[in-house]
């Protein structure tokens, strides 16, 4: 009988055990899933607070941080508190992301903490693999990743793997697309027409005076402790500034003295020459990039190559000038690290192009903004083209690995009587996800609305 009880004695203090643990433990799931509760009420409060003080996120003036908010259940009372901390990304004194830490205690047991990470942001153009202005055709030679959008119509014909939308319901496809006939906001032969939709809003900061405004810029490179350069000596287009990018983080740049110029064609500009071939350089000197300040400013023409190391964004513009400088990548552009540590962004107040003499094949990392003109390898024609220069006019492969912006129609690769004849041959455009979220300085953006984005707990 003792033996018995003893074994009962046993048996109910085990089960006794486990019902008193699996409370507990009941317990704690609960308190932690109200301190996630908390934490999240504590960054929609913050996000709350910013859009209401938005001078925080121009210049830092009025940051408070870390903050506790006190989290309530209308109908039960208090449920915690949330210690939200805000860390500001801040170049040439103004910023550009906050990063928001969200600490949530329940009342109920604080020990049991969550906490959670966003970065408070506008949608960068980074975002995208192409923003464009006008009607377009993706040609069959041409494997896209990333969303892609056009403010017109799309002809989609290319390998994609992404979003692909017009902000037009139907658009008049003419010669220069292919056809001439009305169609849908997206058509073509594209690989996935499921990912296809029209219309949707339209994309217009990035083009617009407030989304890149030059001026602005300008002051904020001379007085920010950034780079700035006054129009080079020299005429119109004989004159520029060559930027080689070091891995070191530095910068080498030239004063081009002398240049060669050649017809071409683009479907923006119809025929027209192209001042690009650098036959006359002075060398002015290699600078560190600032950090705190990574903004290059030329009221000129700049050719930009290298490999960069850090973020860094360059400008070419003149604002107040008639003149509309165009930004040329003469060459490989690389970055020393490919894990979201570096970037370039390279704004032109008109064109961003690929010039005639580039290498055959040709890989490019950056975001290209072509405010008012467009981004492209222009039509080149060996009947007028200097014969030392034939060998360029055709070139083999092109991959980009970020972001184009353009105003006006892009084309790298072009037809004769329907085959290849200039331009490239084949084109590879990836979006580069580590931008996305963490591009270089003013980046022109896709939205003036913040957002949250890379929501995590950690």
């Amino acid at each position: 009988m003792l033996g018995f009880m003893g074994v009962f004695a046993i048996v109910l203090g085990t089960i006794s055990s486990y019902v008193l643990m699996q409370g507990r433990y009941g317990q704690a799931l609960y308190a932690r899933e109200i301190a996630l509760h908390v934490a999240e009420a504590g960054l929609e409060y913050y996000r709350w607070f910013l859009a209401h003080n938005p001078v925080i996120m121009t210049d830092g003036t009025g940051l408070v941080s870390p903050y506790t908010y006190a989290v309530n259940d209308p109908e039960g009372g208090s449920l915690g508190s949330a210690t939200v901390s805000a860390t500001l990304n801040l170049q040439c004194g103004v910023v550009q992301w906050a990063d928001l830490t969200s600490v949530g205690a329940a009342d109920v047991n604080p020990t049991y903490a969550r906490r959670l990470s966003v970065r408070y942001i506008r949608p960068s153009s980074a975002e995208y693999s192409y923003i464009l202005n006008g009607n377009v055709w993706a040609g069959t030679s041409r494997t896209i990743r990333g969303p892609y959008h056009s403010n017109g119509g799309v002809r989609m014909d290319a390998v994609h793997n992404s979003d692909v939308t017009s902000s037009v319901a139907t658009w008049t496809c003419d010669a220069g697309t292919g056809c001439p006939s009305t169609q849908a906001g997206v058509f073509g032969a594209g690989s996935t027409p499921a990912l296809w939709t029209y219309p949707v809003s339209t994309i217009t900061v990035p083009f617009s005076a407030s989304g890149v405004n030059f001026t602005d810029l300008r002051t904020k490179a001379q007085s920010g402790g950034g780079i700035y350069y006054a129009a080079a000596s020299g005429s119109l287009n004989e004159r520029g500034y060559h930027l080689v990018f070091n891995a070191a983080g530095t910068v080498t740049i030239y004063r081009v003295t002398s240049t060669n110029e050649e017809e071409s064609y683009s479907s923006q500009y119809g025929n027209t020459t192209e001042p690009s071939i650098i036959t006359g350089e002075t060398l002015l000197g290699t600078y560190n990039v600032p950090s705190s300040c990574a903004l290059l400013f030329f009221e000129d023409r700049v050719w930009v190559e290298g490999t960069v190391n850090g973020k860094v964004t360059v400008v070419a513009a003149t604002p107040d000038s008639g003149t509309t400088p165009d930004a040329y990548l003469n060459n490989n552009i690389y970055y020393a690290a490919y894990d979201g540590t570096d970037g370039i962004t390279v704004i032109a107040e008109r064109n961003v192009l690929l010039p005639l003499v580039v290498p055959d094949t040709m890989e490019i990392h950056g975001i290209f903004v072509a405010s008012n003109g467009h981004y492209g390898r222009d039509h080149f024609r060996d009947w007028q083209v200097a014969s030392q220069y034939d060998q360029y006019i055709t070139r083999d492969t092109l991959i980009t690995v970020g972001t184009v912006v353009s105003n006006g129609r892009t084309g790298t690769s072009w037809q004769c009587s329907g085959s290849y004849c200039s331009g490239f041959a084949t084109r590879y455009d990836y979006y580069d996800q580590q931008l996305a979220f963490s591009p270089p300085p003013f980046t022109p953006v896709a939205s003036t609305d913040y957002k949250f984005t890379l929501w995590r707990e950690q």
